[in-house]
């Protein structure tokens, strides 16, 4: 009979609780001994309802550290000049050490470009090419947010990653290719699958460490999960009734898994403190 294993639960809000509390002291510490004090501006443009409760949490998870917040909330009709001149106007300012943001913009909007003029030492979503390439060359500075705190996730359960066989489920610029930067980073051996993958099942029951960001309501299947293996969920997809669910099947999953997030509470609280890990470490180096 097969063993019926129950994973651990990696719980991201207590470890993004742990990284606010050490952000807090970081940032006392930063402003005794340089009187500087972090400040990240948020760009929202438009009224899209999820990004308005994004941006809210943010700056509240900001205030909770004391990092200086201050919201720009421009029309939904905002044209591409517009916005460049407000972010170059942000890139000179010397209160402001980050500069998000907020995606998707309207379609008149060149995202590409506007994410390309925000100078790399402010860009802390770690989204800029200069960030991208430091990240594909190991020596990184600001590192995409959702990533980044995957890696704090993995490293709370004491698995060393050396060796490992890590699959990543998807390829997106935000998560999957700057997952597998990360993971080789760690001496991981990385694959990297989308949906052209061919023999997709056979590939994640290899993966002793499974990171799945490909945006399908528990695509993935728990017979498809290598007993023991290490399970990220970096989905957040709703349901038909509401609920909201990742990328993995987590009933099925648990009971073949060492560890497991979960969604909610797993991968989204960490990205939100790995963004004021970033804005710290911007204001920190900021000349």
């Amino acid at each position: 009979m097969e063993n019926l294993m129950t994973a651990k639960i990696i719980n991201g809000k207590e470890i993004a609780a742990q990284v606010r509390a050490e952000l807090k002291s970081e940032i006392q510490e930063l402003k005794e001994k340089t009187g500087v004090t972090p400040g990240l501006t948020v760009v929202l443009v438009g009224e899209n309802p999820a990004s308005l409760v994004y941006v809210r949490n943010k700056i509240k998870a900001c205030e909770e550290v004391g990092i200086n917040s201050v919201q720009h909330k421009l029309p939904e009709t905002t044209t591409h000049e517009e916005l460049l001149g407000l972010i170059r106007q942000l890139n000179a300012s010397k209160e402001v050490h980050g500069i998000l943001v907020q995606l998707p913009l309207p379609k008149q909007i060149n995202e590409e470009e506007i994410l390309e003029e925000i100078s790399p030492s402010k860009d802390v979503d770690g989204f800029h090419p200069y960030n991208v390439g430091r990240l594909m060359i190991g020596n990184p500075v600001l590192q995409p947010c959702t990533p980044y705190g995957v890696m704090r996730l993995l490293e709370s359960t004491g698995v060393d990653l050396s060796g490992k066989d890590a699959v990543v489920v998807g390829r997106s610029n935000i998560v999957g290719k700057p997952m597998a930067m990360m993971l080789l980073k760690r001496n991981a051996t990385v694959t990297v699958c989308h949906s052209k993958t061919k023999d997709l099942i056979e590939r994640v029951k290899k993966a002793d460490i499974l990171v799945a960001a490909i945006g399908r309501a528990e695509f993935i299947k728990g017979e498809w999960v290598k007993e023991g293996a290490v399970v990220i969920d970096v989905g957040m997809n709703r349901t038909m009734e509401g609920k909201l669910v990742g990328d993995v099947d987590f009933e099925g999953a648990s009971m073949r898994a060492s560890f497991i997030t979960p969604v909610p509470g797993g991968v989204g609280p960490m990205t939100i403190a790995m963004l004021l890990k970033n804005t710290v470490v911007a204001a920190s180096r900021a000349k």
